[in-house]
């Protein structure tokens, strides 16, 4: 009896710590309540059977107690019990996975009007790329890679030249407007995750994922590392501080394009070289 007893409040309590406990979701920022919506659908399927199983357990406990004379029946099968079981796993894994399915097709099926933004992941820091005045992003590849060009860029697309950088930087965008995210890395996995945006995708080296998101609401959000990267993984921070239109635009007229870091990095190192030069001796 204390056993079953023991079991069933095994079950209450944890049905009462998912509803009054402290460590729940942020506020939602983003388009995507769909995902939360999808996780306590699983919440709901999950708890039921838990619920289930351990009840059932507490009356087999109680029901099949130890008697004085009374024997265990052995019964090694039982094709119609293993039947039910067999389609009620099938039915609950189904309605779990099945919101999922739709809300990851949503989750990279990107609006038309969606502007592009990259993320440039690396140990152990967030770098970040949007279009300028022409709203198109230019080409990258690996091998343009160096330390006057982090990001890679293509120096003979036009398209990247107004291109603005933002290294080791936070990332700004406007309320309101769609956004489809980019996603490099130059080194090892990393894994862009903003939770109040319920957006997170893995970024993988030598390829480009992708997800869109909206936000709703202005203020500054956390930029976390989802995926162990490293030694300084948990230092691997930044924010996206999401503001109306016209401040947003304010805050991208102050920074510097693709083309005009490359000039000024080309002007460092001609003076850099002029004051270095040495003399030769007059005979």
């Amino acid at each position: 009896m204390a056993v079953a007893f023991i079991l069933l409040l095994v079950a209450v309590a944890s049905v009462l710590f998912h509803f009054m406990s402290p460590w729940w979701w942020t506020p939602i920022a983003s388009n995507w309540h769909y995902i939360d919506n999808t996780i306590i659908i699983t919440f709901w399927i999950t708890g039921v059977v838990f619920v289930a199983i351990v009840a059932f357990m507490a009356y087999c406990v109680f029901r099949f107690r130890h008697k004085e004379g009374q024997r265990a029946a052995y019964e090694p099968e039982n094709r119609k019990l293993e039947w039910w079981l067999t389609v009620g796993t099938a039915v609950g894994v189904a309605a779990m996975l099945a919101p999922g399915l739709i809300v990851w097709h949503q989750f990279v099926t990107v609006p038309a009007n969606a502007t592009e933004v990259e993320v440039m992941g690396q140990q152990w820091r967030w770098s970040y790329r949007l279009p300028g005045k022409d709203g198109r992003l230019g080409t990258v590849d690996a091998r343009f890679i160096s330390p006057d060009n982090p990001l890679g860029l293509n120096p003979q697309d036009p398209n990247g030249q107004d291109d603005v950088i933002l290294e080791n930087d936070d990332l700004h965008l406007p309320i309101g407007k769609p956004v489809k995210v980019l996603l490099r890395s130059i080194d090892v996995l990393h894994d862009f995750y903003v939770p109040e945006f319920r957006s997170k995708m893995d970024m993988v080296p030598g390829s480009v994922t992708y997800f869109w998101f909206t936000p709703t609401r202005t203020g500054s959000f956390e930029v976390l590392c989802a995926e162990l990267c490293g030694i300084a993984h948990a230092q691997m921070r930044s924010k996206v501080i999401v503001q109306e239109e016209r401040d947003y635009h304010a805050w991208l007229e102050t920074k510097q394009t693709f083309a005009e870091l490359a000039s000024k990095r080309t002007a460092m190192r001609s003076t850099s070289t002029s004051d270095g030069e040495v003399s030769a001796p007059r005979p």
